[in-house]
């Protein structure tokens, strides 16, 4: 991890790094995090007593708007065109595990979409919920994997 910082000018400035000479080629990447919530979350989601209604649908929906939504909320971040999202939530005795999957065919990766999905997708859940369990935690956000580009693929060793 010697390379100079891309984003970063001679003179130490941010710039968005040009790609256009970059060659396209399908790109995928998987980002998991985390929503620890009360026991009395969890039985209503499992029953479907959520007072705000379906707090799943809405998470998932909101982690793909998200996805689509990167460039606007993170200065750097390419434009990428996004070709396939799919969110989980799978909801266990602490709370709800969520992974994100997001694809394209483009000149650079799509890892900050995955993130910035999981993300999304984390606080949707925490305001659906927040009237059963106001110290819901959003934990653990990050890359599991991506595959394409020029370095290839590449899954973290959990």
């Amino acid at each position: 991890m010697n390379d100079p910082l891309t984003h970063l000018r001679a003179d130490g400035t941010a710039h968005m790094v040009d790609v256009s000479g970059k060659e396209v080629t399908a790109r995928t990447a998987t980002a998991r995090g985390r929503v620890d919530l009360s026991e009395e979350a969890v039985a209503a989601l499992r029953g479907g007593t959520v007072p705000k209604g379906d707090a799943l649908g809405v998470a998932r929906v909101a982690g793909i708007q998200a996805a689509k939504r990167t460039p606007d909320l993170v200065p750097l971040c390419h434009p990428v065109a996004i070709h396939g999202v799919t969110v989980d939530l799978e909801v266990d005795d602490g709370g709800v595990e969520i992974t994100a999957t997001v694809r394209t065919a483009d000149r650079t990766g799509i890892e900050m979409e995955a993130l910035t999905c999981v993300s999304v997708a984390a606080l949707a859940l925490i305001d659906m919920v927040k009237a059963v369990d106001r110290l819901a935690v959003v934990t653990g956000v990050r890359v599991v994997a991506k595959s394409g580009g020029r370095s290839g693929d590449w899954v973290r060793q959990e």
